[in-house]
């Protein structure tokens, strides 16, 4: 434990003591959650950095906890006077707490993200250049590129926890951004490109290796993407490309692991724990330990530390992702998913890095050779998944049709449907080349989290395409 982060705000060991001890006159668990959040940005549009933001936020979050009840209050001033309101008003609710499950194990390496350049030493003006670069190199690779519009962003935020088993733990966690955002034109026609990156590290980042990855990227395939046209529709195999295809794994299937959906039956999971729900040698597991992942957490939002959780085991059904309250609930260890979008916000069960471990089945193109008709899709996008049916619908940004085991016409404006027990139920080959892709992910479940996703090449039999 760092007393410098005590020093940041304002408080002491006794205090927080103090805090705690008028939190539990209301129930039998209270918590602390303090944070300070310094965050930048850049705004490059019409080919120069025409604007700049900055925000800092600071403030504590008290819960107390009273059997199935929650009192939260935050304050934005760190003084005893307020914290002491703040506790008070979270006691209201009465009652006695139920059981909460203490934390377990060691915290992860202290260099799970190593800033070997501080964001607060960063060099705007440098910055701004390297900005201005990337727009260059993306239309020096196509001239089709008639608008570029790109925001570098950057934050650190420094947490102190505290609770009322007297554990105390803090963390410092910067967070680095780039997404761009390319209109290509052709005979009257647009195409649009998102690229992104983000990690867990210091401006170090921001070299020439990225502005060169990024740029490739914003052009890779556009001539298939102006050529793309929409298929004939229907029930179809689906290849899934590695990598940012992990979004359809974490919408369709991570947030029905989540244990708060579990716990009040709102899930299609909840009764499935033990229970083969995919083929055998599938591996689905949500991890806060990868170095400089946007995903990552050294210690979660409840200050219990990060760590690696399998989900599906061999294709079993092994764990759900808990906070303190839903370990409690099911009497297992807190997984490390209680996360909170600020110190405003109460912590609820959240994903970190979900992803699946790579098959056996071969590579890619061993995938698609099998095929005999149906779509490869290369990028999702946004989608919309029913928790408790399981059902989803994805739209497909960029895919080919596959015929007779080949790729052929490049295809979009299609929509790939389906029910998440059933597709993973229908998984037919895993290949062996997962990906975590490093684009700038943020979960929406009533709050807004960083996260990361994962997935080799995949086949599923089965889903239907909203084509023609």
């Amino acid at each position: 434990m760092k007393k410098d982060s005590l020093d940041t705000f304002g408080v002491t060991l006794p205090q927080l003591r103090s805090i705690v001890a008028e939190g539990l006159r209301g129930g039998d668990w209270c918590d602390l959650y303090f944070e300070q959040t310094v965050y930048n940005d850049l705004l490059l549009r019409d080919g120069a950095v025409a604007s700049g933001g900055f925000s800092f936020d600071y403030g504590c979050g008290i819960r107390v906890l009273a059997g199935e009840k929650t009192g939260y209050a935050y304050s934005e001033s760190t003084d005893m006077t307020s914290l002491l309101a703040a506790a008070r008003a979270a006691a209201s609710i009465g009652g006695n707490a139920g059981c909460v499950s203490p934390a377990p194990g060691a915290p992860v390496p202290a260099d799970l993200y190593p800033m070997q350049h501080d964001w607060a030493d960063a060099d705007k003006k440098a910055l701004s250049t390297w900005l201005v670069r990337l727009e260059q190199a993306i239309k020096s690779r196509d001239s089709r590129a008639v608008k570029v519009i790109a925001m570098l962003s950057w934050s650190v935020d420094e947490v102190l926890m505290y609770n009322s088993l007297d554990q105390l733990t803090s963390d410092i966690r910067p967070l680095g951004n780039i997404t761009v955002t390319i209109i290509f034109a052709q005979d009257g026609r647009t195409e649009q490109r998102n690229v992104s990156r983000s990690w867990r590290c210091g401006s170090e980042m921001f070299d020439d290796g990225l502005l060169r990855l990024l740029a490739d990227e914003a052009v890779a395939g556009l001539d298939d993407s102006f050529a793309a046209r929409r298929p004939k529709g229907g029930r179809m195999p689906v290849v899934m490309a590695a990598g940012a295809s992990g979004i359809l794994l974490h919408e369709a299937m991570g947030h029905a692991f989540e244990a708060d959906f579990n716990r009040k039956g709102q899930s299609v999971f909840c009764d499935r724990m033990g229970k083969r729900i995919c083929p055998r040698g599938i591996n689905i597991l949500d991890d806060g330990t990868i170095p400089r992942n946007r995903g990552s957490i050294r210690y979660d939002d409840e200050g219990v530390p990060g760590q690696k959780t399998y989900m599906v085991e061999d294709g079993i059904l092994t764990s759900y992702l808990h906070d303190r309250i839903s370990a409690g609930f099911y009497g297992v260890s807190p997984t490390g998913n209680g996360r909170r979008e600020s110190f405003r916000y109460n912590p609820i069960p959240r994903m970190r890095a979900t992803y699946m471990e790579s098959g056996t089945d071969g590579t890619l193109q061993d995938l698609i050779a099998s095929v005999k008709k149906g779509i490869y899709v290369d990028k999702f996008a946004n989608g919309e998944v029913r928790i408790g049916e399981g059902d989803f619908t994805f739209y497909v940004n960029r895919g080919y049709l596959i015929e007779n085991g080949r790729l052929t016409m490049p295809v979009k404006d299609i929509n790939i449907i389906g029910n998440g027990p059933r597709a993973l139920a229908d998984i037919a080959a895993v290949a062996g080349d997962l990906q975590i892709d490093d684009g700038t992910w943020t979960c929406g479940k009533e709050q807004s989290v960083a996260v990361s996703c994962g997935i080799p090449s995949v086949l599923i039999n089965n889903l239907t395409v909203g084509g023609e």
